[in-house]
């Protein structure tokens, strides 16, 4: 008996029960997609750790056999997708993890979790992002934020936050160490927030979407997996960021109207009907 007969999507991120955000908002987002998730647990959050205090539980050392035993279950995957992972034993494990479970249809996405607003996370050394370029290198998909395209090319954040020429540049680069497609997310220009996307030879272009309200927690994955979801269904990277725009930008709306904090996330479930096919 056959367990790939339907779509499916590897989520490897971390599990944070509060917070609307990684594998907690890429369950249902992907799901609505019509798409099944599968879930690789890098570590367990009480809630994110934007919140005062918080439990975590690393989950590194129990991944492995985890995952041996989907390999005895001979699962296949058309989409696999990375989220934060917390150290280089864990990218290791996921290099490997797509060494074994990437088939010619099966698409890659990366989001190389490590930093924000010209800073690295506290977490990230420079070892750990030399892993992360590496893994990057495996991804048919990357989507960075500025911040994450600028250790992945070894640009300075303050010279390039405000120049789009560079920006292009920098895609451009990181395409030419591996991913066929490279989306620069969440680039502030006065009332838009704008997307780069670049194939090459096929597009580059930056999408524009009306800023609304304030950042919020969780939006990066779920930019992710309607992207990922997407891609699956046969969607072209440009129309799937677009409805990633769209959708992030209707949940904030929701959000603010709700007066949710900032730190929770956004009410996504109120929306999730935009995403059914």
């Amino acid at each position: 008996m056959s367990h790939n007969n339907q779509k499916k999507i590897a989520v490897i991120n971390d599990f944070t029960g509060f917070g609307k955000c990684s594998i907690a908002v890429s369950l249902p987002v992907i799901s609505a997609l019509k798409v099944q998730c599968c879930l690789v647990p890098t570590s367990i959050f009480s809630n994110h750790t934007a919140y005062p205090e918080y439990f975590f539980d690393d989950y590194t050392d129990k991944m492995e056999e985890y995952i041996d035993n989907w390999k005895k279950l001979g699962l296949e995957f058309e989409g696999i997708s990375t989220g934060f992972l917390g150290d280089a034993k864990q990218i290791e494990i996921v290099k490997s993890f797509i060494r074994y479970f990437k088939k010619d249809n099966t698409v890659v996405i990366v989001d190389p979790v490590m930093g924000d607003y010209g800073v690295k996370y506290a977490t990230y050394t420079e070892d750990l992002c030399r892993r992360m370029k590496e893994l990057v290198e495996q991804a048919d998909i990357v989507t960075p934020n500025i911040t994450e395209a600028c250790i992945l090319t070894g640009n300075d954040y303050d010279k390039v936050i405000n120049d789009d020429v560079e920006i292009a540049k920098m895609a451009e680069k990181i395409s030419a160490s591996g991913p066929k497609k490279v989306v620069i997310t969440g680039i502030n220009r006065e009332n838009y927030i704008c997307d780069y996307v670049y194939e090459k030879n096929v597009t580059n272009e930056f999408l524009k979407s009306v800023k609304v309200g304030g950042e919020r927690s969780g939006t990066g994955d779920i930019f992710s997996a309607i992207i990922s979801a997407s891609l699956v269904r046969g969607g072209s990277l440009g129309d799937s960021v677009s409805l990633a725009a769209h959708f992030i930008q209707k949940c904030i709306t929701v959000s603010d109207n709700y007066n949710i904090p900032l730190t929770d996330g956004v009410a996504f479930e109120d929306l999730l009907w935009m995403l059914t096919p």
